[in-house]
């Protein structure tokens, strides 16, 4: 299809860096560059970041944040036994 078309001068600043980065004619230039831009409005947008959650099953009265807080008690005691271990080896 031929058509006339009145550029802003910095679209086709844009337009001309675009032919000698891919050293491209004016007409593939300016068909890729409307390309991209129609495509883009359609859904370029990343999928949805969706999280499957399930349930816990934690039994009434079982705080979460508490279970976390053990664990990590639990693992600064492992270091602790590791380290002072390896201590006493020195």
């Amino acid at each position: 299809m031929r058509t006339t078309v009145t550029l802003d001068a910095d679209v086709e600043q844009l337009l001309r860096e675009a032919m000698q980065r891919g050293r491209k004619s004016f007409k593939e230039a300016l068909n890729e560059a409307v390309r991209r831009g129609l495509r883009g409005t359609e859904g370029d947008r990343d999928p949805a970041f969706v999280v499957n959650a399930r349930p816990m099953r934690l039994r009434p009265g079982i705080d979460p944040a508490e279970v976390r807080d053990l664990d990590d008690e639990l693992e600064l005691e492992e270091f602790l036994r590791k380290t002072r271990a390896f201590d006493t080896r020195q």
